[in-house]
């Protein structure tokens, strides 16, 4: 964690944040993109983070999603939150479509078998994560659904 770790969390708190998704995550991507990958918003955060990449179902183009990520035994939790927001993320329909993936963490790229979990494992796992980002408890308040959780466990390095 970070010194700005604690003010993220309380930005992340904010109700009306899965409205402001969109917009964050373009100016991720694009802060990404001018640093060649050294930098995040998350890492500016000082929250550990990934950049996952998973076929589209529908299109079968790669589509590349910065995430918060927990590091967790050999691989990383991650969770299909949107701040909280009623809509499942596209990306979370795409890993369960196509469960390899990749992973970009720090200056590393790694395939990954990407497994959701469930039951009690995901209770379990749920704990962990809210160690890391409190706000999972809040988003899950926030919404109807069942937040979903994926375990990834890297294949190989590439």
């Amino acid at each position: 964690m970070g010194l700005l770790t604690p003010v993220a969390v309380r930005i992340g708190a904010i109700s009306w944040m899965p409205k402001l998704l969109p917009l964050i995550v373009w100016f991720d991507t694009r802060l990404q993109r001018i640093s060649r990958g050294r930098v995040s918003l998350l890492d500016i955060a000082g929250l550990p983070n990934l950049s996952l990449t998973v076929v589209g179902r529908k299109s079968g183009i790669p589509r590349t999603t910065p995430l918060l990520c927990v590091p967790h035994g050999d691989g990383w939790l991650i969770a299909g939150s949107y701040f909280g927001g009623p809509k499942v993320p596209l990306w979370v329909g795409n890993l369960r479509s196509a469960p390899a993936a990749e992973v970009s963490v720090g200056r590393k790229t790694f395939r990954v078998a990407a497994r959701e979990v469930e039951g009690d494992e995901r209770a379990r796992l749920w704990e962990v994560m809210l160690r890391t980002w409190p706000n999972y408890a809040k988003y899950e308040e926030r919404t109807d659904r069942l937040i979903p959780v994926f375990y990834l466990q890297p294949s190989e390095s590439i």
